[in-house]
């Protein structure tokens, strides 16, 4: 018989360090991880509130985006919260995943491709995981950077390949998991960590295993592999993290992709997309600007008449999807229940926002429990001056807890839905 060729020959792969232990520690760290970050994407979805209004971005998706409740308004850094520890774990695994696929790569390469029933499963599952886990990971850090050469919906693409990503890896999970618990049991992670590279000794041979028949001399211990790989998680996560908890550690942030300083004075901080991106105007702005609010008791009111109201200032941040957040801000301007009460809607259960902006996300619809929230406002003003043009000058939403992209800017119509 003809020997098979390149790396479906057994044998190809020499590296004494693959085998059921090392691919088992790679394996626990995303068995205890992934669903985290699964739990905390989805509830990113839950965040949009697609329950109501126009703002489901997978109208077709149905249980899939497990939407069960309209999204709190405390604690008010929740958003900022779950949606960083999403992105930025995913940016953190990035080392793992990779590990993990050379850790496994003789596997993807066996011949015949199936042998029975059960191994026949097990292939199709590890396709899925790969293929999954790859997609998933691109197209999550595409996003941060706000490039989408995909055909397709980022947000949709996004939700499918998650649950196809994690079918598969529930049931690899439940098919490798007592392969992988006696892996961890034959030998000591302690002692596994004080061996140098003099002594790392291949694991014990196994027809069609990830043990090399043929291996090469070590030349670097599992210790080294390990350390190898919690050094580039490391790395990411310092050059991750401070998008999202701001402070000192954003300087170190050179993924986060809305930079350093954005704005002028006390209007400097991060801005997501300014008014030339959207369309939006100085002249727009100006005297012809005039705030809507239909209602029983119809509003028309400028940017002067907000001013002279009761006005209320809230310190929250704004965060966004892709991971990044302001900081905490200093916002002044009209509570969004006045407003409600003011025009005759005195118990609203939703309020449709309608922006200046020209296309992308130019409205979006609040939940009665984010109008009612004494620090949701239709800011003015921000740490103690007005609004710039590209934080959304004359008027903008900030809400408690909600994704900056309902944080609508440039506002101009608000209208109040009553309760049923």
């Amino acid at each position: 018989m003809k020997p098979l060729p390149g790396p479906f020959r057994p044998g190809f792969f020499r590296s004494p360090l693959r085998g059921p232990w090392l691919t088992s520690v790679l394996g626990l760290v995303l068995l205890l991880s992934v669903p985290v970050m699964f739990l905390t994407g989805m509830l990113s979805y839950t965040a949009y509130n697609p329950r109501i209004g126009g703002n489901d971005i997978t109208p077709d998706a149905g249980w899939l985006r497990l939407v069960f409740f309209n999204w709190p308004t405390h604690p008010y850094w929740l958003y900022r919260f779950t949606q960083g520890v999403h992105v930025t774990l995913g940016v953190v695994l990035v080392p793992v995943i990779l590990a993990k696929l050379w850790s496994v790569i003789p596997r993807l390469f066996e011949f015949p491709p199936i042998r029975s029933v059960a191994h026949g499963l097990e292939r199709i599952s590890l396709l899925l995981l790969v293929g999954g886990a790859v997609f998933e990971f691109v197209t999550g850090i595409l996003n941060t950077q706000y490039w989408y050469p995909f055909p397709t919906s980022f947000y949709t693409a996004h939700l499918y390949g998650a649950w196809i990503f994690m079918s598969a890896f529930v049931m690899h999970a439940a098919l490798k998991f007592p392969t992988m618990r006696a892996a961890l049991k034959s030998r000591s992670i302690k002692q596994e960590l004080r061996t140098p590279v003099s002594q790392t000794v291949v694991e014990p041979f196994l027809e069609g295993g990830l043990v090399s028949p043929d291996p090469e001399k070590a030349t670097l211990s599992r210790r080294g592999a390990l350390g190898l790989v919690a050094s580039g998680s490391a790395l990411m996560l310092i050059t991750a993290v401070g998008q999202s908890t701001g402070g000192s550690l954003r300087r170190l942030a050179f993924l986060a992709p809305r930079g350093q300083s954005l704005g002028d004075g006390p209007n400097d901080f991060q801005i997501n997309q300014t008014a030339a991106d959207v369309g939006v105007r100085a002249s727009d702005t100006g005297d012809v600007w005039v705030l809507e609010v239909p209602g029983p008791t119809p509003l028309r009111l400028t940017r002067s008449e907000l001013m002279a109201m009761d006005l209320h200032t809230s310190h929250l941040p704004i965060a966004c999807v892709e991971g990044w957040s302001t900081g905490t801000q200093r916002w002044t301007g009209v509570r969004l229940r006045d407003l409600a009460t003011m025009a005759g809607v005195s118990q609203p259960h939703t309020v449709f926002v309608e922006s200046l902006q020209r296309g992308g996300f130019g409205s979006t619809t609040l939940a009665a429990n984010q109008i009612d929230h004494p620090d949701s406002l239709l800011a003015l003003q921000v740490n103690g001056v007005d609004l710039s043009l590209d934080h959304g000058y004359p008027a903008r939403i900030i809400v408690p807890a909600n994704p900056g992209v309902h944080n609508t800017k440039w506002v101009r119509k608000l209208t109040f839905a009553p309760g049923h």
